[in-house]
């Protein structure tokens, strides 16, 4: 073979390898954020269930409970928000960039269960108290449609990760030097990984927050050229 043969063959390989690589971080990032997503509905309904039951015996008023779960919640959504991927953040700070205020929840729960019109300063006590109650009970529950959503990509996450698995399996299998396939597999696909957050990150401060479309060709792009830099190196 050529020199030039070689050299495209060689490239060809590199590509590829990248390519596989990009399966895994793609895998990594959908399973970490699907993770933080589950524990943020774990979490916020424990302090719900936690703050109804204070209020309930009164050890604290049903005032005092909505403010702490409304403060709790919004602190829940922050600590996810950074233990998620630069790609999960984005996505969820197009959703919603920020918590709602005290406020903000007082006059939509009036609105749902007193209608247009209705002026919380003028509720009874035990109105009032419905108000709050109500606050409390919806700070326990996370956005349906978004869990449901996260709870199908974690599936498509761990096929990922599998699929990625069973390529590198495969190419160490099929390799002459095993030991050289299996360290150039894991440095490959670690370094998409690890190249993929980074480049998330980048496009991030690039985009701004709630830019889940720039910060995804970040992230995928980061990863990329990470796999294709070691993948030539090796």
């Amino acid at each position: 073979m050529s020199s030039a043969n070689l050299a495209q063959a060689t490239d060809f390989e590199s590509e590829i390898k990248a390519f596989e690589a990009q399966i895994a971080n793609a895998g990594v990032h959908i399973t970490i954020d699907s993770a933080a997503r589950a524990q943020y509905g774990r979490l916020i309904k424990a302090l719900s269930d936690d703050l109804r039951a204070q209020a309930t015996s009164g050890k604290i008023t049903w005032a005092q409970a909505a403010s702490q779960a409304q403060e709790a919640r919004n602190g829940v959504m922050q600590v996810i928000r950074n233990k998620s991927t630069p790609v999960g953040r984005a996505i969820a700070e197009s959703l919603k960039k920020e918590g709602r205020t005290l406020n903000e929840l007082v006059a939509k729960k009036v609105l749902q269960l007193f209608g247009p019109g209705a002026d919380f300063e003028k509720l009874s006590p035990t109105q009032r108290n419905g108000v709050y109650a109500a606050i409390v009970q919806s700070a326990g529950k996370s956005d349906p449609t978004v869990t449901k959503t996260m709870r199908r990509l974690s599936y498509a996450g761990r096929g990922l990760i599998v699929l990625s698995v069973a390529l590198s399996v495969y190419n160490v299998v099929q390799a002459e030097d095993k030991v050289a396939a299996a360290g150039r597999e894991m440095t490959v696909t670690g370094a998409s990984i690890a190249g993929g957050v980074a480049g998330g990150a980048l496009a991030g401060l690039a985009c701004g927050p709630g830019a889940p479309v720039c910060v995804t060709v970040g992230a995928f792009v980061g990863g990329a050229l990470a796999a294709l830099g070691v993948s030539f190196m090796w």
